[in-house]
């Protein structure tokens, strides 16, 4: 008695098969792309009008633009210390001076032998040669007395001391460079007692400072960093390097300061190259033009350059252009079938690419995504309609209904 009933259970459970497949596979034809990879996705969105810009980004250290590694003009037992590591000085502030009174007798010796010969004989070449080598002895001595102070060469703060009072000079001279490499990353040496560790004043007025030497990394007497002016040097790729420009603006983020930005220029950009796993990049440097509170050297940062920005243009997602032969191409829905549209390109930016001429506002692109079940807009660029410009929040892989399912 029951066999009639399932056997029509049966045919409508088959029936219900062969409308499933079958709307699977309008559905594909309709939507899929067809191509060899499997994992694929694609989606529908509209031609929209706004913004495009393209940049390039890479990260680097903070750092200043100028210090040095000071050190006297002649050897000598240092004799006082006026500054410590964290103070700021102007330029041309005395910032150390050796024993003077060895230096002092030699320049008044050579002062004397100076004046003899200047009333001896000098019309003849033997007796000029003679005032000649009194007059170097003389401006040697001078030198040599000038050598024993230690000053400012500029504006900066005072990093490290690497030394103490009753201590010798190896009087090497002073050397400057323009980055600080080998400056403290808090603006401060570490080891010394008393510093303030962020760059800051450690006290009014010149100091005695004996006993209160830093061991710096870097081989001067005292390091000066000049900390207003401060720069990022980061490692750009090949390609992007051929997009910058000396004079191009930056914007600049810190990792320890969030929602805090800065704005630089570029200033330089490296001729030698570096490469690490294949991949060549050359040094940008950026000079910071505004610097917020907070800064310190050694802070990890990250600079973005805009390369190229077009306002009130046609755009589609990035995605969804696809380039052969130099010709681009873009696939449009129209009339429920894809054509592939050529289409001529403008900004290229980093989500949405814009469109000369080939599309209108308005015109539902097919986009290809490598990423199973992506659905919505995803053009990345202002304006846009929710899921994609089509209602029920995209085509979610063939049917309509928020990308991943049918109508239940």
């Amino acid at each position: 008695m029951k066999w009639p009933f399932q056997r029509r259970t049966t045919l409508i459970n088959g029936a219900l098969g062969v409308l499933l497949v079958a709307g699977a596979g309008t559905a594909y034809l309709t939507l899929g792309d067809g191509g060899d990879d499997a994992a694929a996705a694609t989606r529908v969105t509209r031609v929209q009008r706004g913004s495009v810009s393209a940049s390039v980004s890479a990260s680097g250290s903070v750092e200043s633009a100028r210090s040095g590694d000071l050190s006297f003009g002649t050897s000598g037992t240092v004799a006082k210390i006026y500054v410590k590591a964290g103070q700021k000085v102007p330029a041309g502030a005395v910032l150390a001076r050796l024993d003077q009174t060895e230096a002092l007798e030699n320049v008044d010796e050579a002062k004397a032998n100076l004046a003899a010969a200047e009333d001896g004989d000098t019309t003849s070449a033997k007796g000029y040669a003679g005032y000649l080598q009194v007059k170097n002895a003389y401006n040697s001595a001078l030198r040599a007395y000038q050598g024993t102070v230690l000053k400012a060469p500029f504006a900066g703060t005072v990093t490290a001391v690497n030394g103490t009072v009753g201590g010798s000079s190896s009087g090497s001279g002073s050397s400057s460079s323009s980055s600080s490499s080998s400056s403290s990353g808090s603006g401060a040496s570490s080891g010394s007692s008393g510093s303030s560790g962020s760059g800051a004043s450690a006290g009014g007025g010149a100091s005695s400072s004996s006993g209160s030497s830093s061991s710096g990394s870097g081989s001067g007497f005292i390091e000066l960093t000049d900390t207003k002016h401060l720069q990022i040097e980061g490692d750009f790729t090949e390609a992007d390097t051929t997009k910058l420009k000396v004079g191009q603006t930056a914007s600049v983020s810190f990792d320890a300061l969030t929602g805090k930005t800065a704005t630089g220029k570029i200033t330089e950009i490296g001729l030698s190259p570096t490469t690490s796993d294949n991949v060549v990049k050359f040094p940008v440097t950026i000079s910071l033009t505004k610097v917020p509170s907070g800064v310190r050297l050694g802070q990890t940062a990250t600079v973005e350059i805009t390369t190229a920005s077009a306002d009130d243009v046609l755009y589609v997602p990035t995605a969804a252009v696809k380039t052969a032969g130099g010709q681009s191409t873009v696939t449009v829905v129209r009339n429920g079938k894809q054509v592939a549209v050529t289409v001529e390109t403008g900004v290229k930016g980093d989500q949405g690419t814009e469109i000369t001429s080939g599309l209108s506002e308005g015109d539902q692109v097919v986009v290809t995504s490598s990423t199973t079940g992506t659905s919505g807009s995803g053009a990345g660029q202002r304006g846009g309609l929710p899921g994609g410009g089509a209602p029920g929040g995209g085509f979610g892989g063939g049917a309509p209904g928020g990308g991943g399912g049918g109508r239940r």
